[in-house]
């Protein structure tokens, strides 16, 4: 999942106040650039508006000068200047991960923070994530485009396999889990991203149905097999280079759910499904970020 995890001992961060636009400018220009697993960020607004903030945390001590060149690239020399560097524990981040983060809807699926667990409604599929992981609670519109997808999906069918590719700290598996009743395939490139994963199914009871796997791609036998829905929250590049191995593993009814993607990124990626025989069902846009509903034939 492209929201991925907080830096691991998070010790430095970056803060710039500014407008919307160039806020979330910047945001996406620094989750493009780096390594999810060592940089995250953010933008979000300020409480009585219109003021923006990004903030930026970072595992090592980031090179100043890249970081002052990209944001003046994304939003110009004003920003650029405006922009702050400070260093931070890690209650610090777990706190700032906190703050503004309201639940998630999306149909029946509802993910929160410990913090709104009465929120949840009866009939609601409530998937908690703790505050240290608000990377991957769902608010980035990449998380949030697949869980809209999956309502959708789960409106008209009732798929028996499903595959999350990427699926860092395992909200779309977990949802689709507690969803379905059912098993989901999952695995991840990152280590620490696959032990969270496993955490947050077994805080949510879906431990019996999500066992996430140290994966690059599809490349672990537990996730071998033919998948009726396969979703790939990830990036640009990775979703061209796996469309081989996506399509191989997709069933002929089969549905995929591809996001982490903005609007430039759509093009190339629909060319590298649709040699595979896959083409474009649906599409939805939140936040700049395109999330991709594939399937065989068609338009």
């Amino acid at each position: 999942m492209l929201e991925g995890l907080p830096p691991n001992n998070a010790s430095h961060m970056l803060r710039l106040d500014c407008d919307e636009k160039r806020a979330r400018a910047v945001a996406d220009l620094i989750v493009e650039t780096f390594d999810p697993t060592e940089t995250a960020a953010a933008a979000f607004e300020l409480d009585g508006g219109p003021q923006w903030s990004v903030e930026v945390y970072f595992a090592t001590a980031p090179d100043e000068a890249q970081i002052h060149a990209l944001i003046e690239s994304a939003a110009g020399a004003e920003a650029a200047q405006a922009a702050r560097f400070s260093t931070v524990d890690e209650k610090d981040w777990v706190e700032n991960s906190l703050a503004g983060l309201a639940p998630v809807r999306a149909g029946r699926v509802l993910v929160h923070g410990a913090h709104d667990r009465g929120r949840r409604r009866v009939n609601d599929i409530g998937v908690e994530i703790e505050a240290a992981l608000a990377f991957g609670t769902g608010h980035h519109g990449t998380t949030l485009g697949c869980l809209k997808a999956l309502d959708r999906i789960a409106k008209r069918r009732r798929p028996e396999r499903i595959l999350d590719v990427g699926t860092g700290t395992g909200v779309l598996a977990i949802a689709s889990a507690l969803l379905f009743r059912q098993r989901v395939a999952c695995g991840d490139i990152d280590p620490i991203a696959v032990a969270t994963a496993s955490a947050n199914a077994s805080a949510n009871g879906a431990g019996p149905y999500v066992r996430p796997v140290v994966a690059t791609g599809l490349r672990h036998p537990s996730l071998l097999g033919e998948y009726d829905l396969i979703f790939a929250n990830i990036l640009a590049k990775p979703l061209r280079l796996l469309a081989p191995d996506i399509a191989r593993a997709a069933a002929p009814s089969a549905e995929l759910v591809l996001s982490g993607l903005l609007a430039r990124d759509v093009r190339g990626v629909l060319d590298a499904y649709r040699a595979q025989g896959f083409f474009l069902a649906e599409r939805g846009d939140i936040d700049g970020w395109a999330t991709l509903l594939l399937r065989r034939g068609g338009v």
